[in-house]
């Protein structure tokens, strides 16, 4: 437990910005105490440390003992809090309203009623603009604490208008939490599993959303923060049950009401970018290239807005979704060798949140980059990337994206002609795809082709590519193949060897035939 906490504190001190670190330091010249001095040492410390040294900080800081150390942590991690609270009270509306909170409190203690319920009235107006439900509810307990200890405007109708106003908030508040919580249970069914991959899936996600969702008798009138959970539980049962176009719907929805509410976008913008990002996913997954353009571009400009408080976790958030789409963009287009040119900044992005990030997300990342790179015909670069993935012992998060890892590592391994490495290698694939249960008709016919490899005539080689393109061009529009095509573009690689040309090639070209397509849809509609 005293690793974990030493842990935290190099953890908080390692995330702080300039500017946080010289507003620290100012804030402890004015506690001008011993002890002080003593966890201001410790910081500059700690500070200048890559990683956890407690035996370097005893011999640097002569005057601290071992035995005050523990304390000295604690307190340092206190008063680091209490000055980034300080620094950001007014920037952060959540912060500001407990602020007026806290100082109802103190007065209320002192016994000065009315001016409580003044500081009561002005944080319960901001808590309503800012429709933080939860603080509204703990602002109106406040207020009937005070009508019942103190006769105020109880004369009239206050006790009715505190009733009135604490139902409705907690139907608000019950509602939210109804709807987030059925948001929350399908994002983790999705991280699990990934997409429903039989008809037994799809029953059972779609028992456990029609038991668990009542819709709303009259959606105009839900709270802003109901429309938000309602809409996001729509998005993750429509991606689980890959449902694109119901998917693309609902984070349509979900980003137009934070248009509709601009002041939802400052004072919740972590929840807007994730929004974002469920929109572009549906475009991304409906190829509708024009739409996808539009809304990355809208995400790019989105960085220059200078309301946006751009704290630590907004631009974490911020550049995990950047990053992700600007890569998908490469791969709807086609555009690979392009793509390679992000990596650096991506690997750089990775090294600078590493604290931050959960492990999922930098595997994703790891994926789209061997896929990168794979498109690009640099298959030894793919391997790399991917051994990150095949590697990493806990495959309980997106066993689908663990599936498709090991095929595409088995298809940079032909390309390079590795062959002696592919059996092995395959039974290896086919045990691991049991186990999960993920063995589907499209890897099946994948797998049985590698497998046959080595004892395939290489005048036979190119008619065999064509077999196998047929097969799985007949299963593309199966329902439960889809994802398969989801995550390798299988189809377009075999047409590569067909037509001996570039993988990228055949992506592009059907990109531009797609666009073309859709334009004069389009036309024909306008």
């Amino acid at each position: 437990m005293p690793k974990q906490q030493t842990d935290h504190l190099f953890q908080l001190i390692k995330s702080l910005s300039k500017s946080e670190k010289r507003n620290f330091r100012l804030y402890v010249n004015r506690l001008k105490s011993g002890e002080g001095t003593k966890f201001s040492q410790l910081f500059d410390i700690l500070d200048k440390q890559d990683e956890y040294n407690e035996q370097e900080i005893l011999n640097k800081a002569k005057s601290i003992k071992p035995q005050q150390l523990s304390n000295l942590k604690a307190h340092l991690y206190k008063q680091l809090l209490k000055s980034l609270r300080l620094k950001y009270l007014n920037s952060d509306t959540e912060i500001s309203i407990r602020e007026w909170i806290d100082y109802a409190r103190v007065l209320y203690n002192k016994g000065l009623y009315q001016q409580s319920l003044r500081v009561l009235e002005k944080a319960k107006g901001m808590a309503e603009a800012s429709r933080k439900n939860i603080l509204h509810m703990e602002i109106l307990e406040y207020e009937k604490l005070i009508e019942l200890q103190y006769i105020t405007r109880s004369i009239g109708n206050r006790a009715d208008e505190l009733t009135d106003e604490t139902r409705d908030v907690t139907r608000k508040i019950t509602n939210a939490q109804t709807y987030s919580n059925l948001a929350l249970k399908l994002y983790s069914l999705y991280l699990k599993v990934g997409s429903a991959r039989n008809q037994k899936d799809m029953l059972m996600v779609s028992s456990f959303f029609n038991t668990n969702f009542v819709p709303p008798e009259d959606l105009n009138r839900c709270d802003f923060y109901e429309k938000l959970y309602i809409f996001q539980s729509y998005v993750w049962y429509n991606y689980i049950m890959q449902d694109f176009l119901m998917c693309y719907k609902y984070a349509q929805k979900w980003v137009d009401l934070y248009h509709d509410n601009i002041e939802m976008i400052y004072n919740q913008t972590d929840m807007y970018l994730k929004g974002m990002n469920s929109l572009l996913n549906a475009l991304h997954m409906l190829r509708y290239h024009s739409k996808f353009e539009e809304e990355l571009g809208r995400l790019q400009e989105l960085r220059n807005n200078s309301k946006i408080h751009w704290n630590d976790n907004n631009l974490r958030v911020y550049y995990l979704f950047y990053y992700k789409h600007r890569i998908n963009y490469h791969f709807l287009e086609g555009t690979f060798s392009e793509g390679i040119d992000l990596i650096p900044e991506i690997n750089e992005y990775i090294k600078n949140y590493s604290r931050h990030l959960d492990n999922h997300r930098i595997l994703v990342f790891y994926y789209k980059m061997a896929s990168l790179y794979f498109g690009s015909g640099d298959y030894r670069s793919t391997i790399r990337y991917l051994n990150y993935i095949l590697n990493y012992k806990d495959i309980s998060i997106r066993q689908d994206f663990h599936c498709f890892s090991r095929i595409l590592n088995l298809v940079a391994h032909y390309e390079l002609g590795n062959e002696d490495l592919l059996e092995y290698q395959v039974k290896s694939v086919y045990r691991f795809l049991y186990k999960m249960e993920s063995l589907q008709q499209v890897q099946r016919y994948v797998l049985d082709f590698l497998r046959r490899l080595t004892f395939i005539n290489p005048e036979d080689l190119h008619s065999e590519f064509k077999k196998l393109r047929d097969k799985l061009v007949s299963l593309k529009d199966d329902p439960f193949e889809q994802r398969a095509f989801l995550y390798l573009d299988i189809i377009s690689w075999l047409e590569s060897k067909i037509e001996n040309r570039p993988v990228q090639d055949i992506i592009h070209e059907k990109a531009l035939n797609e666009r073309e397509k859709s334009e004069e849809h389009r036309a024909r509609s306008g």
